[in-house]
């Protein structure tokens, strides 16, 4: 981002809202994935990597301080999700085929991060959904360390794939209407 424009602001506080209303979703609903990435994989694609950092801080601290304390532990996944999204998305044109490989490098690092946070500060148990799949998993005898590690990968995954798949899109149509965001 070299200088922030009205419009930069906008997509900015556009995808923060995104972020919130998501994760209010997946929280009211129980979901093992969490919807909180959409607005910081949008805004990392359409305004960079610094954007997408900058939108995930903000949804966090939102979030945190409104209707998820738990939402500011994870705020340094956030700001990978933010930053690598915008690494590997920004000013790209993906193909359908590279999106899958693009979830993963976004969503690794942050499944890392998140897993450690899980198991050291909240011993498995969490606001979201996924804390239940945790629980089934570590009461069939998994150790709790792999049960976090394995659900924490695969809610990842699925979550920024979502993310990435529904970013893409609307990058897509947006560039066909608008010639320079």
């Amino acid at each position: 981002m070299k200088k922030f424009k009205t419009r930069h602001l906008t997509i900015i506080a556009l995808a923060i809202a995104l972020n919130y209303v998501g994760s209010n979703i997946a929280l009211a609903l129980r979901f093992p994935i969490y919807l909180d990435s959409i607005g910081t994989i949008l805004a990392g694609a359409l305004l960079g990597p610094l954007a997408g950092a900058l939108t995930a801080t903000a949804s966090s601290v939102l979030s945190g301080i409104t209707t998820d304390l738990f939402a500011l532990y994870y705020l340094p996944d956030g700001l990978l999700t933010g930053l690598l999204a915008g690494c590997f998305l920004y000013q790209h044109q993906r193909s359908k085929r590279e999106i899958p490989l693009v979830a993963i490098g976004v969503a690794l690092p942050g499944t890392v991060v998140s897993s450690l946070i899980t198991y050291f500060l909240f011993h498995g148990i969490t606001s979201s959904g996924s804390s239940m799949i945790v629980q089934l998993l570590s009461g069939l005898g998994l150790n709790q360390f792999a049960s976090i590690t394995l659900v924490q990968a695969g809610t990842d995954y699925l979550d920024r794939l979502l993310a990435i798949v529904i970013v893409t899109q609307v990058c897509y149509h947006l560039k066909k209407q608008i010639a320079t965001l």
